[in-house]
């Protein structure tokens, strides 16, 4: 069994990629998604909880209380953890239902951006990059 430096084994039947997610963007991807899964649900409990992490911000247009916006992060969060979670499996539909979510991740943490600005600016860069990593092409087995 001879290799190259992509990483591909040449065996009997032909060329044949290693797993997806070990060799390329998707396992940064599935990564961030766990990682960001498990955080979003943590700040979901602590809106939930109603802790005084958060500021609130009076006469912002986008206002919801803050319990609203907990259980919001809460769902995305375990979503997003279980599409991640499914992405180190190699689940196609991880694929698509990954740059779903990390745009919806997008769009509420701009609506979440007075209750922890920093955070939200930081999610929203790093579900850019997951839309980006699922979406880039990848190299498929060949005959």
């Amino acid at each position: 069994m001879a290799s190259n430096v992509s990483g591909t084994h040449r065996q009997q039947a032909g060329w044949e990629a290693q797993s997806a997610w070990a060799t390329g963007w998707t396992g940064a991807a599935a990564v961030l998604m766990t990682f960001g899964g498990i955080m979003a649900i943590f700040q979901g409990i602590a809106a939930i909880a109603e802790d005084n992490v958060f500021v609130t911000t009076p006469n912002f247009t986008y206002a919801f209380s803050l319990t609203g916006w907990g259980w919001i992060h809460l769902i995305l969060g375990a979503l997003i953890l279980a599409a991640g979670l499914a992405l180190f499996t190699g689940a196609t539909w991880a694929r698509a239902v990954g740059v779903a979510l990390a745009g919806l991740v997008m769009i509420a943490n701009f609506v979440w951006l007075p209750y922890a600005p920093v955070w939200s600016i930081v999610l929203i860069v790093i579900s850019g990059f997951i839309i980006w990593a699922l979406c880039s092409p990848r190299r498929e087995t060949t005959p």
